[in-house]
């Protein structure tokens, strides 16, 4: 009986097509990365200015009534084990979110809350939202505030007006912090890429932008 096999020629066909798919597969990964991970930062920059909206802090009998903004902070874990992101309400106004201060990830159910004391480079404890953890899911190395923006944080009053500074130390009933000049966010990630995301003065409103510094979305 006549058996059919493959042929040693068939055999190096297959493995040089998938080589070839494999190369093309890999890039194609590390942009869908990058584009994830921009996504997920500029949702959770509208998440905050919708809890802004949802919630009024604006209290004008209480001299530090602006640390309570709704805000989305990014910053460093300890030992340089990766940057997160968090989101909430300083309502004790001590100057840090504390995790019953966290908004809750709409994802996972948990809270968007890690502390910069604490290292992050296994993506959290399991107590915490995972999706905070912009290194660990995405690469992402450095972050770089411009434009309106000379901290590495946004808040948002009751009509989604975003601040940059002064807030979360104010002790002044008053707007200063208002941002006056569009704010951008610059992530580096470590696949070489990068992202920036613009935060346009007075509305808030929030976009991915190309090289031209315009939105994408327009």
């Amino acid at each position: 009986m006549k058996k059919n096999a493959f042929t040693m020629l068939e055999l190096v066909m297959v493995i040089v097509v998938l080589g070839i798919l494999a190369a093309l597969t890999i890039p194609r990964l590390e942009r869908d990365l990058t584009q994830e991970a921009a996504d997920t930062v500029l949702s959770n920059i509208r998440y905050t200015q919708h809890l802004a909206l949802l919630d009024n802090k604006q209290k004008f009998d209480d001299n530090q009534w602006q640390k309570t903004f709704w805000q989305i902070r990014f910053e460093s874990c300890a030992n340089s084990s990766g940057i997160f992101l968090s989101i909430g309400s300083d309502t004790d106004k001590e100057g840090d979110l504390d995790k019953d201060e966290t908004a809750i990830d709409p994802a996972n159910g948990k809270p968007m809350f890690w502390l910069n004391t604490s290292e992050c480079s296994n993506g959290g404890d399991g107590t915490v939202s995972e999706n905070i953890f912009l290194s660990k899911k995405y690469g992402v190395t450095h972050i770089t505030p411009e434009g309106g923006c000379t901290n590495q944080y946004i808040g948002f009053d009751h009509l989604g007006r975003p601040y940059n500074s002064a807030f979360p130390g104010s002790s002044r009933p008053n707007n200063a912090g208002l941002i006056s000049s569009q704010c951008i966010f610059t992530f580096d990630l470590e696949n070489g890429e990068s992202f920036s995301i613009g935060i346009a003065p007075e509305t808030g409103y929030a976009c991915l932008l190309d090289s031209a510094g315009n939105c994408t979305d327009q």
